[in-house]
C-alpha cells in the first residue's frame, strides 16, 4: 500500500519526465504541422499538460490503493 505521499511523488516524477519529453516532441512537431508557437506559448501548452498530467496519474494511483485495501478488508 503506497501512502499520499509517495503517490505524489511517484506522480511528479512520472510527470516531470513526460514534461519533458512532451516539450522537446512540440518543438520538433509544431513546425512539421505549420503551428507557430512562441516559447512562451509552448511552456504554456506544456504547463497546462503537466498539470493535468500530476492530477490524472495521483487520482488514479489513488484510487487503485482504495480498491486494493476495500478487496484486503473484504478477505
Amino acid at each position: 500500500m503506497q501512502n499520499k505521499k509517495l503517490s505524489a511523488v511517484e506522480a511528479i516524477t512520472n510527470t516531470v519526465s513526460g514534461l519533458v519529453i512532451s516539450f522537446i516532441i512540440q518543438i520538433i512537431i509544431y513546425p512539421f504541422l505549420d503551428i507557430e508557437v512562441t516559447l512562451d506559448q509552448n511552456l504554456f501548452i506544456t504547463f497546462v499538460f503537466f498539470v493535468a498530467s500530476f492530477v490524472r496519474g495521483y487520482v488514479v494511483r489513488r484510487f487503485f490503493n482504495r480498491l486494493k485495501e476495500k478487496r484486503e478488508d473484504a478477505e
